[in-house]
């Protein structure tokens, strides 16, 4: 079952269970999606699973970035909703990776290459964030292949 079909039987059960909240989540996703599919470079009718879960991760960075925000200006009840939505659109992404499994994986990738400083980074950054795509935030592997190259 593809993502958008999952998303429209949860659109369904979310309607007849009149939940509210989740029915927006889900919404927001459905949305992003008939974006992405219509306005795209794609050109055909399905989206590619790589560009699906960059999509979902922006979503959740949408809504964690928001929550923070709120949360600053004391709208716990704004920012508690956010997190709702994030923890939603969460649970159609694959299991995020441990810090110790990006580790593991950015090492193997610095041994590969053969990098050895922050004059590297970068092409380490590319082969992680493709091979990592949508298992770890780009901020987390970011981080790691810092503390990795220093």
């Amino acid at each position: 079952m593809s993502l958008e079909q999952k998303i429209n039987q949860d659109l369904k059960e979310a309607m007849l269970a009149k939940d509210r909240k989740k029915l927006e989540a889900l919404r927001a996703i459905k949305a992003a999606l008939l974006l992405e599919k219509t306005g795209g470079d794609i050109g055909s009718s399905e989206i590619p699973e790589s560009v699906e879960m960059k999509l979902l991760q922006k979503l959740v960075k949408q809504r964690k970035d928001s929550a923070v925000l709120y949360r600053d200006q004391n709208r716990v009840d704004l920012a508690e909703e956010e997190e709702f939505q994030a923890a939603i659109i969460e649970k159609y992404l694959p299991e995020q990776l441990s810090d110790e499994a990006i580790s593991a994986v950015v090492q193997a990738i610095i041994t590969e290459t053969g990098a050895a400083t922050m004059k590297d980074m970068g092409r380490v950054m590319g082969l992680a964030a493709q091979k990592l795509a949508g298992k770890a935030d780009n901020k987390i592997i970011s981080q790691i292949v810092k503390k990795l190259l220093e």
